[in-house]
């Protein structure tokens, strides 16, 4: 991920121009990075949501291209918008361990599924076994009104630049 402009969306997920909120803070001696920062809202969200399963609330939180929730049964997932990425933070209210590198351009999350909104029903997709599952109580409504008030918030361009190209693997030389 390249350097933040003074006039991009903040990283922070605030909405605001990078210049109106984190740049002032980083220029502070012993500044966090944006990144950091927003890895410590991520973290920060993810107990959130995995308090609201483990109490059995059906939520919604939004952070950046990230949008969280949990329902009734105890379950909670991480959701990325641009890529449709999703991880499962919580089960029948308990924590899933959730692998988030970080480094101070990016953070790298280990990511389980891709997700999917269709005729008001959610979908996950296995990255490993690619089987399709239909979650039958997740908030849709409320999930899809979050997906898109976040593509409206951020453009095009920016949402493709969350993640980074990965070089071609196992090409042979001729």
């Amino acid at each position: 991920m390249g350097k933040i402009g003074r006039n991009e969306v903040c990283p922070c997920g605030s909405g605001r121009k990078y210049k109106h909120c984190c740049l002032r803070q980083q220029s502070a001696a012993g500044a966090v990075s944006p990144m950091r920062r927003l890895k410590l809202s991520l973290v920060a969200e993810i107990d959130r949501i995995r308090q609201a399963a483990r109490e059995g609330r059906e939520a919604v939180l939004e952070l950046g291209v990230f949008v969280l929730w949990a329902n009734r049964a105890g379950a909670a997932w991480l959701l990325e918008i641009a890529e449709s990425d999703a991880v499962q933070v919580a089960a029948a209210g308990e924590p899933v361990e959730v692998e988030i590198d970080e480094n101070p351009e990016t953070i790298a999350i280990n990511w389980s599924h891709t997700f999917g909104i269709r005729d008001r029903r959610f979908y996950l997709t296995s990255y490993a076994d690619k089987r399709e599952t239909f979650l039958e109580d997740a908030p849709v409504k409320r999930i899809h009104a979050a997906v898109r008030r976040i593509r409206k918030k951020y453009s095009a361009e920016q949402l493709s630049r969350v993640h980074l190209d990965t070089p071609p693997q196992n090409q042979s030389t001729g």
